[in-house]
């Protein structure tokens, strides 16, 4: 079976159930599969393109010394909008999110681009992807994997533990380093305030060849500078790969009582404080965390318009302009169709998080994941959250951590890890272990 005819069937299924997968066929990863895994050809009507390598090339006007990116495509106008008016006719290239959002808001509108396939990776990554193919495996239920470093881990997944470790394992860079982001809160009176300013910095030991021996995935780390009842305050998280050797490590810093103090509570369903709780620890990027509460099917392959190269929105200046009352000013948004592995999480048996189940569209491209349904209890739709991606040229990295969440019960909605104009940093080099020490958050979080 050809790599189409097997991408079409995957996507007729997802319609129905989950996808009997084929045995995968490594030989394609870089021929008729990009070394991501994804299909290398566009879609039949042409309005997914071919990929052809992703955006590698710096726009003129870009200031390397700058960590502000010009948007590439700044020229584009849309194809055509979907609103109220049209919603139905294009609602099966539509996340239930996104339906829900159209039809409670008469002012929330998707503006759709042209499709530029920009993502990638430096190519050393990708020449690592292709060589360790095969080599990774699943340990303790799902939620561990070992026997590969600095790749993506299971470019032609079998299952939905397999795609969230590529969510989980995708390459954001040797160092991101959020400057002085922000995060802002929008309340159902259309009242917009920010529940967070600070430094937001993840390492990555699993992209570090000087660290291809440890357990670690990536290092976390926030510095709060605002507002002025946080400022002072620093949280830091050891995420690993491999929880059959170690578990999470979490610690945080409290000016107020001046001592570091382990924190297990900073994952899962704990509310997430730097949205105001108007999240979990587990919702930020989308989805972070260990596999162990929730059984993950995938569902298949799926054409789905969603955010994509929202230069425009994540390098904004004027916050009063962008987070308007009820939904993100649809101006600033960029909407395209891709295609995405659709995969589908429901609570364990027993387990205990505030979603029963939540629908995740990963992108083919990158593995990043773009968009989310989340159901409560009551199998009442819910949380409705987007990534807003970039792809950082200057550094081969896609760049998929701004993202929020729309409260359809409450009114609500958050973004998280706004850069802004501060920008967003890329680097190559790490910081020194003791860095990453709980000594040094109650060194620099003392003010």
């Amino acid at each position: 079976m050809n790599t189409s005819h097997t991408v079409l069937v995957a996507s007729l299924l997802s319609l129905f159930g989950s996808v009997a997968m084929a045995a995968p066929d490594y030989s394609q990863l870089g021929k008729s599969l990009t070394a991501m895994g994804a299909q290398q050809s566009g879609n039949q009507d042409g309005s997914i393109p071919a990929y052809t390598g992703g955006l590698t090339t710096v726009p003129a006007g870009f200031d390397k010394n700058s960590f502000v990116r010009p948007d590439p495509f700044a020229n584009e106008k849309p194809l055509f909008s979907i609103d109220q008016k049209n919603v139905s006719q294009y609602a099966d290239k539509l996340t239930a999110g996104t339906v829900a959002l159209i039809k409670r808001y008469p002012s929330f509108r998707v503006d759709i681009y042209p499709t530029h396939r920009t993502a990638t990776s430096p190519q050393w990554v990708l020449d690592n992807t292709i060589k360790n193919a095969g080599k990774a495996t699943l340990e303790a239920d799902g939620t561990s994997v070992a026997g590969v470093h600095a790749s993506i881990p299971f470019p032609i997944p079998q299952n939905g533990n397999e795609a969230m470790w590529n969510l989980l394992m995708r390459y954001n860079g040797d160092t991101m380093d959020f400057r002085n982001f922000k995060a802002f809160n929008v309340n159902s009176s259309g009242q917009m305030s920010m529940s967070t300013q600070g430094r937001f910095l993840v390492e990555s030991e699993y992209y570090n060849p000087a660290k291809a021996d440890s357990s670690f995935l990536q290092r976390t780390r926030l510095d709060y500078t605002g507002p002025a009842r946080r400022a002072g305050e620093v949280a830091m998280v050891l995420e690993p790969a491999m929880y059959t050797k170690t578990e999470r490590r979490a610690f945080q810093y409290l000016p107020g009582q001046r001592r570091v103090k382990l924190a297990p509570d900073l994952a899962y369903d704990t509310p997430n404080t730097s949205t105001s709780g108007m999240s979990t620890m587990d919702d930020v990027g989308l989805f972070n965390g260990k596999q162990d509460r929730f059984d993950f099917k995938l569902v298949g392959k799926k054409e789905v318009y969603v955010p994509y190269n929202d230069y425009r929105l994540v390098y904004a200046d004027n916050p009063q302009a962008i987070f308007t009352p009820n939904h993100i000013n649809p101006d600033y948004v960029r909407w395209e169709l891709h295609r995405v592995w659709v995969v589908e999480a429901t609570l364990k048996p027993g387990a205990r998080h505030i979603y029963k189940k939540r629908e995740f569209y990963l992108d083919e491209d990158s593995w990043a994941p773009l968009a989310v349904d989340q159901y409560d209890a009551r199998d009442s739709l819910w949380r409705v959250g987007f990534n807003y991606p970039t792809q950082s040229y200057d550094a081969s990295t896609f760049s998929s951590f701004t993202a929020g969440h729309y409260d359809l019960i409450g009114g609500n909605y958050y973004i998280h890890l706004w850069p802004g104009t501060p920008g967003l940093r890329i680097a190559s080099e790490h910081q020194p272990d003791n860095y990453w020490s709980p000594d040094s958050m109650a060194g620099s979080g003392i003010r």
